[in-house]
């Protein structure tokens, strides 16, 4: 214990002494965050190179532990290679984060080096491989599947650490939660090597904040928010090789709900407003925070609250029961439904307002275009006028029109055979036209025909040979919701089995 408390208060130390000198490198090297208009919230250039200060502790203190001489040597000394296999690949991460910090990079890019990296420290066995079965027990992945998984989580994860590095000490403070709980759970999976490594990166961040704290003096910068969020992924692979693999996945999932939950809105605010997936903005969880009025000191001392409630639920997970495991993540998820609520994103208040809708509406389209369908059906069996009729009239009584006028544009035996009067549907002439009128209010047809007050959908109905028969032709009032019923089946289906059916009883009532 008393090993553990010497390195992590080295690398407090460290890193409280090593940040000011990057800082004024920074500024002599011009690795400078310049404040704009757009999502960098910032009144006076600042220093970038933070994760620089974080790495250095982090490697000074790590190289430390081969001289303590005691158990927490042994343990390293034992673990060397598949440490490695770790920090390796971190510190290509953290390279490709000081080259973006002097000269940017795109996010195909950032995405590419992490892919590498996550290749690498893929072949240095941290993976996810194994699923757990609903059946009991577990599947092991083949590698086709475990890879992506991997890289999904750790390029995830990296990049939403990156994400929320917006306002000052946000991502450090998360970082360190998060670390906490991987710490606190490689110690109850008996990995102390993890949890060396843990504790020690938990100790360059807390000296490291002592400076990125509002008024931050200097920033984390892509060094150091990819190199933490790098890390961290990892780490809680590594971490979790000793635990079920249930738990596994859930305790990092919800312990790094923060990142995992602001790269979720982010995805999906993009998606729903049309704008390029991988696009930086101004709308992540702590702008909104700003805009809602708050500080920046509150907005992240508020985000820290949500952090450490998420470590909390994420520990809960270490002897996770069936119905405490239930009851974590309802109460995760009515929290985080009703976090998003609060900020007011436009984006999922018209989400939510498309999806009530939707439900409802696409009931009731379901219902009408069924009933199209059937009278289409019922139309390429009619014989008689009878029943040519009576399937026009049932669709439309369960339809959304509020008239209808068939006209044929020549005599037809349909008409001629039968006068028509059923409430407001007759059979006659208008404008020199055989017509069918269907009526649900029995408003006059002139004055139907002459308001401005409908809108129309006019098809046209034909033989095989492309003769035009006439015309049936839907009206609805302006002011009536917007119609559900798919226009598809009326010029499609209803359309083709109507200029059938009507060609079909003329022939046959010429005959007779």
């Amino acid at each position: 214990m008393r090993s553990y408390f010497t390195l992590f208060s080295l690398s407090i130390i460290l890193s409280f002494l090593i940040t000011p000198i990057i800082r004024r490198k920074a500024l002599i090297w011009g690795a400078v965050a310049v404040p704009d208009t757009g999502r960098h919230i910032h009144r006076q250039p600042t220093p970038r190179l933070g994760g620089v200060a974080i790495f250095i502790s982090f490697i000074l203190t790590l190289l430390l532990v081969p001289f303590l001489g005691n158990l927490v040597t042994d343990i390293f000394n034992a673990n060397l290679t598949k440490l490695l296999g770790l920090l390796l690949p971190a510190t290509l991460i953290f390279l490709f984060g000081i080259y973006d910090d002097f000269r940017g990079a795109t996010a195909p890019l950032k995405v590419i080096f992490q892919l590498i990296a996550t290749a690498l420290i893929f072949y240095a066995g941290y993976r996810i491989e194994n699923i757990s079965s609903p059946f009991g027990g577990y599947w092991h992945l083949p590698i086709i599947l475990s890879f992506p998984l991997t890289a999904l989580w750790i390029v995830g994860i990296t990049n939403a650490f990156n994400l929320i590095d917006g306002i000052d000490g946000l991502a450090a403070g998360a970082s360190i939660f998060a670390l906490l709980s991987i710490l606190i759970f490689s110690i109850a999976q008996g990995n102390p090597e993890i949890s060396i490594i843990s504790l020690i990166l938990v100790g360059a961040v807390i000296g490291f904040l002592r400076y990125n704290f509002n008024p931050a003096t200097i920033f984390l910068g892509d060094s150091g928010s990819l190199f933490l969020g790098f890390m961290a992924a990892s780490l809680s692979l590594a971490g979790s090789q000793k635990g079920s693999t249930l738990v596994a996945i859930a305790i990092p999932l919800v312990s790094f709900g923060l990142p995992v939950m602001e790269v979720g809105l982010s995805l999906i605010r993009r998606f729903v407003s049309g704008q390029p997936l991988l696009a930086g903005d101004s709308g992540h969880i702590h702008h909104r925070l700003l805009q809602l009025g708050l500080n920046q000191r509150q907005a992240v001392i508020l985000l820290y609250a949500v952090c450490a409630m998420f470590s909390l639920f994420g520990l809960m997970l270490l002897n996770p029961q069936r119905n405490i495991a239930a009851l974590i993540f309802f109460v995760l998820g009515a929290g985080v439904v009703f976090g998003v609520q609060h900020l007011r994103y436009a984006e999922f208040s018209e989400l939510g307002s498309q999806i009530m809708q939707g439900v409802t509406r696409r009931r009731r389209s379901l219902a009408v275009n069924v009933r199209v369908r059937r009278t289409s059906d019922d139309l390429s069996k009619a014989e008689t006028p009878e029943h040519f009729f009576q399937a026009l009239d049932e669709m439309l009584s369960t339809n959304e029109f509020d008239c209808a006028l068939l006209d044929l544009s020549t005599p037809s035996p349909v008409f001629e055979s039968h006068a028509l009067r059923c409430r407001s549907r007759l059979a006659g002439l208008l404008d020199g036209n055989y017509v069918w009128i269907w009526d649900r209010d029995e408003t006059p047809l002139e004055e139907i025909i002459h308001s401005d007050q409908y809108w129309t959908l006019r098809v046209p109905l034909s033989e095989e040979q492309g003769l035009l028969l006439g015309h049936i032709t839907f009206y609805r009032k302006i002011l009536h919701r917007a119609p559900t019923v798919d226009i598809g089946h009326l010029c499609g289906s209803l359309q083709r089995e109507l200029s059938s059916a009507i060609s079909r009883m003329s022939d046959q009532l010429a005959v007779r």
